[in-house]
């Protein structure tokens, strides 16, 4: 186990020891609060390009497993974490967490003091970062390299894991709705919580056209996370305009929340640190009940908390909006049928209280049914 070095790209270096693979790797430097759900941040796609450092100590006392995976990889750039476990101790795990990371070529660090590297970003925002081990460089030399890679914004990574060919998921049960899902980097647990309520899935190439998902016949279009920065999303922005003028039902998370936005006609910009973590509080207003939720986003939307807006597709309004700091958290259109939300209610991982919204989707289906 060798000397490994967390660099950031405003000169702050934090000395580790090596970790899983070693070698150099570089992207966004964040940080995740959840105490649990390591697998599922690893596997996220939406983590693309980040090097995530854990705010919980102790991480992969549970190992992994093929059932909790949200993708078919790792995604992440880099990991750090402060005492990874030295023994797996739960009864689904099928490898450890370090073996995992070693065979698919994650570069992380251990031992480094990540309740200081959480207040540091939090002060300074988010940077980019490079993790280093087993390299003869100085330190000089490794702030040099961290500050040659490329920023997140303007970042469109969406190219990178979205599907290259559809697929789809099928109903569970009987059969009630078709639903088209826009990949711009689908977590696994989002079409399953849909299909768990009777719904088929048809998951779809991020630059699939109107035509091509109007060819799926869908009584719904679903807009999933995803990595990067909405503004460089010029086309599927004008896709789902096109979907809008056409009065389908749209459902967003995440990405797809501020890519409805943009479609809305509002701006996005860059979140200071971002949020990132299964415990974010935020407040549904149509419901005045708080929801503590799983979130990963880095950018937000620029859109007026209070009253109703308006759109060239009519009214809106904002519906969720976070206790932390007041981030737009979700919105809906009320002369047509589309809404949105900036975090997974999927929970994979994290807690269950936003499951609701996929029932919200199933009932305005059901009523743009009856309307056609």
């Amino acid at each position: 186990m060798s000397k490994a070095y967390l660099v950031l790209d405003d000169g702050r270096i934090f000395e580790g020891k090596s970790w899983a693979a070693t070698g150099k790797t570089f992207g966004e430097a964040v940080f995740a609060t959840g105490m649990t759900g390591y697998q599922e941040t690893l596997t996220d796609p939406s983590y693309h390009k980040q090097v995530v450092v854990m705010t919980a100590p102790h991480i992969g006392n549970t190992g992994m497993n093929k059932q909790d995976n949200e993708s078919s990889k790792i995604w992440v750039s880099g990991f750090a974490v402060r005492n990874p476990s030295t023994v797996t101790s739960n009864w689904r795990s099928e490898n450890s967490l370090e073996e995992e990371l070693i065979s698919q070529g994650i570069v992380c660090i251990q031992g480094v003091d990540t309740r200081a590297i959480t207040r540091h970003l939090r002060d300074r925002g988010a940077m980019r970062v490079g993790i280093f081990s087993d390299c003869e460089m100085t330190r000089e030399e490794m702030v040099i390299e961290v500050r040659k890679s490329p920023a997140m914004s303007g970042a469109f990574l969406v190219a990178d894991v979205s599907t290259s060919a559809p697929y789809v998921v099928k109903a569970q049960g009987e059969k009630r709705f078709t639903v088209a899902a826009l990949d711009l980097g689908i977590k696994a647990a989002t079409p399953r919580s849909l299909s768990m309520r009777g719904v088929e899935v048809h998951v779809l190439p991020f630059n699939s056209t109107y035509d091509q998902i109007m060819a799926v016949n869908p009584d719904g279009v679903f807009l999933s996370n995803g990595p990067g920065d909405p503004s460089v999303m010029d086309d599927v922005v004008e896709t789902v305009r096109a979907l809008l003028n056409a009065q389908v039902p749209l459902f967003g998370i995440c990405f797809g929340h501020q890519i409805l936005g943009r479609a809305l006609g509002f701006n996005t910009y860059k979140l200071q640190y971002g949020h990132r973590g299964i415990n974010q509080p935020v407040m549904d207003k149509t419901t005045r009940k708080v929801e503590i939720t799983a979130h990963n986003h880095g950018f937000a939307l620029q859109a007026p908390i209070e009253g109703v807006f308006s759109t060239v597709y009519g009214r809106g309004e904002v519906t969720h909006f976070s206790l932390n700091d007041n981030v737009i958290e979700g919105l809906q259109l009320l002369d047509a049928p589309a809404f949105s939300v900036q975090y997974h209610p999927e929970a994979g991982a994290g807690p269950h209280d936003a499951t609701y919204l996929f029932d919200r989707f199933v009932a305005l289906m059901e009523k743009n049914a009856v309307i056609a």
